[in-house]
């Protein structure tokens, strides 16, 4: 049974009576996570109210209508809202919004859906999280697990909410819960955990990110991040890139209580994962059998991907998989889209679509990997970015630059007198149209934004396809 026919009961948008009710669990948010905590929550019995201040998906409404539950868009209802027992809310909400700071007044529980889904569940979980290569490395661990023929699910911050899984599983009379869950954490959705615990815990890497939602502050960023650790025993596993200079410096204060795993390309580990003299990966877990297999065999190539190899690697180990199905899986992965994705090639010009570059560090791997002249298509919404990391690669690789953004000061100023040509779009017709132009035989152009996409797209997905259908179309 699919939660869409869970409960057949119709629904308008806010009735009149609900303010005449106790409203225990309000979910601040209509997306993907809201209605999966909302749905979760009426299979639970609690009284459930969703609200929205934008507008709601139809596809969401439907679901939502189906299934008796109250809500509302484009406005919040105050009063419902903080007599509320709970309050499950959206990551994309910041702690500095008004009303959430009513709740914290009120001493009303702000939780995220993470939190909440995780209370429902006794399936094993694995969490990832980094300022880049979550999402990479989340697909490949569920790749692997699934490949071997694991009952596992995947979501969080990538494919359906944690809490929808967890809904359908429990209304489902065909299917039992999941003995894995792969789940994406951005450092949105751990700051709302706190009771939650990750069996294996995955910490990428740490870079300037979202500096805008913690006070500009990297110190409250980096405690963020190592909140995936919260609640681990020395029974659960955290493994963490030991050449990440941030990470290494903030193990020296926390105290990490699960055993540690560290994966490494510049020195050997004694347990974790690392490459030798001769480039081979070595994943090693109980310092026998380890598996070794050559970079050149992993279908992910590029130094950052090689960290994301060794992670899934390591995990993929903790969970017992046979060493040939993990060289296997590690060999004939394929990435998601918008991921340094080749988009095609038009008259000996190369386009890629790396859309999910929304920080620098992103684009700095992204451009780390070029090795053709580039015509660099940057710009968004800026998260507090600092350019000055890309300065050398900038000066090496990129021929121009096309700065598609609502703002593009911050980009002119950060790289002008750096490269030849600097031009400015407003969508991505545009700026492919402004690279063909420019562009000649042997050059690559590469959408890699380093920003946010919400000034012109709906979202990164969408900026990256509207890319792709400019390219296809010259």
């Amino acid at each position: 049974m699919s939660v869409e026919n869970f409960n057949k009961k119709e629904n308008s948008a806010l009735s009149g009576n609900i303010k005449n009710r106790q409203v225990r669990i309000v979910i601040l948010g209509g997306g993907e996570s809201g209605v999966g905590s909302a749905i979760l929550a009426k299979i639970k019995g609690y009284d459930v109210f969703l609200s929205d201040m934008g507008k709601i998906k139809e596809k969401y409404k439907n679901v939502l209508l189906k299934n008796g539950i109250q809500w509302e868009e484009e406005m919040h209802t105050e009063a419902l809202i903080i007599n509320a027992n709970e309050v499950i809310k959206s990551p994309g909400i910041s702690d500095s919004v008004a009303l959430i700071k009513k709740l914290h007044k009120k001493n009303i529980p702000v939780i995220s859906e993470i939190e909440f889904a995780g209370r429902f569940t006794n399936a094993k979980k694995i969490c990832i999280t980094g300022s880049n290569g979550k999402t990479t490395t989340t697909l490949l661990i569920y790749h692997i697990l699934k490949k071997a023929g694991i009952n596992v699910g995947m979501g969080g911050n990538v494919g359906k909410s944690f809490a929808m899984l967890v809904a359908e599983n429990a209304c489902s009379t065909e299917k039992k819960d999941f003995d894995y869950y792969v789940l994406e954490l951005s450092s949105f959705q751990l700051d709302g955990m706190f009771e939650f615990k990750a069996d294996i815990a995955i910490l990428l890497n740490i870079t300037p990110d979202h500096l805008d939602r913690y006070n500009y502050e990297m110190q409250n960023y980096i405690d963020s991040k190592f909140k995936v650790t919260n609640n681990q025993t020395e029974n659960d596993a955290f493994i963490y890139c030991m050449d990440d200079e941030i990470i290494a410096n903030e193990l020296t204060k926390k105290n990490i209580k699960a055993k540690q795993y560290p994966f490494s390309i510049k020195q050997q580990v004694e347990q974790g994962a690392y490459l030798n003299e001769n480039n081979q990966l070595i994943i090693n877990i109980n310092k026998t059998n380890p598996l070794i297999m050559t970079i050149q065999e992993l279908a992910l190539q590029g130094k950052h991907n090689t960290y994301n190899s060794m992670a899934a690697g390591v995990t993929s180990k903790l969970v017992e998989i046979r060493k040939e199905s993990i060289r296997e899986s590690l060999s004939d992965f394929h990435n998601i889209g918008h991921r340094l994705e080749i988009v095609g090639n038009v008259h000996g010009i190369e386009f890629i679509n790396d859309s999910k570059a929304t920080n620098v560090n992103s684009t700095w791997y992204a451009l780390e990997s070029m090795h053709n002249p580039v015509i660099l298509i940057l710009g968004g919404v800026d998260k507090g970015n600092d350019y000055s990391m890309l300065n050398e690669l900038v000066k090496a690789k990129v021929k121009a630059i096309i700065c598609l953004g609502a703002d593009n000061e911050k980009i002119i100023k950060a790289f002008n007198g750096m490269v030849g040509t600097i031009l400015e779009a407003n969508s991505a017709k545009q700026a492919v149209a402004q690279a063909y132009k420019i562009g000649k035989k042997g050059d690559t152009v590469l959408l890699s934004p380093a920003c946010a996409s919400f000034d012109l797209f709906e979202d990164y997905e969408d900026r990256g396809t509207q890319f792709k259908q400019a390219v296809r179309s010259l």
